[in-house]
């Protein structure tokens, strides 16, 4: 563990060194953005509606089973809370572990596999900043903007989770949601974010730029990139908590 941890760092000192030239690298990350933000939108939609909606329904259920009166606007309030807080920048960013993740370690052990690096290195190219430093950026600037659209869905999706069942008066989730909660909840959500993002696109990215052998092992280690990506980010999510909220 602790070499891995070292060829990781090492390999993140080489992504920060001597960059591409700035229309080179301009060019590669619009493409990364395309493959790994633009390809997940869909998907961030669909789960952030029904997990809205579920919070919120669970909310509402948790409120009127309280030995004491709590009003239908909370459900609103805690809603949104619950999202910004936990769901949109954590769970969200486990899902794209697996789905970005392996994208990432498996294009780049294909091309370490068919030594396409190794042809790059010949001519001089710094391949760890010309592969994975798009990657970095398009990571740490579309997660944000996909984590945005998860609180803005997210909502959304409790509200119609009120007008299907009825449970709650619509003017009330509103008014739940117009509710002041500290400015700091975003900012915790925002930096939850970029630190989740950095290690979706790094993680992956050391393990594809490492692999040796074949296609077989190409499959293993996009399999640890999700492991360990995944792990990482729990990880971090417990650090971040302790330090920002306590």
């Amino acid at each position: 563990m602790i070499s891995i941890i070292g060829e990781y760092s090492l390999l993140m000192l080489r992504v920060f060194q001597k960059p591409q030239k700035r229309k080179i690298l301009r060019k590669n990350v619009i493409q990364e953005i395309n493959d790994l933000g633009i390809n997940s939108v869909g998907l961030v939609i669909f789960l952030s509606f029904f997990v809205g909606a579920i919070v919120a329904i669970q909310m509402y259920n948790n409120f009127k089973a309280s030995s004491f009166p709590i009003p239908d606007f909370y459900v609103g309030y805690a809603t949104k809370v619950v999202l910004i807080l936990e769901f949109c920048p954590t769970i969200i960013s486990i899902i794209l572990a697996g789905k970005v993740g392996s994208f990432i370690a498996s294009s780049i052990g294909t091309m370490r596999v068919t030594e396409q690096i190794d042809a790059l290195e010949v001519m001089g190219v710094n391949t760890p900043s010309y592969l994975i430093l798009p990657k970095v950026i398009a990571s740490l600037f579309f997660n944000l903007v996909l984590i945005m659209i998860s609180v803005v869905i997210g909502i959304f999706g409790g509200y119609i989770a009120g007008v299907a069942t009825g449970k709650w008066a619509n003017i009330d989730y509103v008014k739940g949601l117009q509710n002041p909660s500290p400015d700091f909840f975003i900012y915790y959500c925002f930096i939850k974010t970029f630190v989740f993002a950095f290690l979706i696109a790094t993680i992956p990215s050391y393990y594809g730029y490492t692999v040796k052998g074949g296609s077989l092992e190409v499959g293993k280690n996009s399999t640890l990139a999700v492991v360990w990506t995944t792990v990482s980010i729990i990880i971090m999510d417990l650090i971040l908590t302790q330090i920002l909220l306590d």
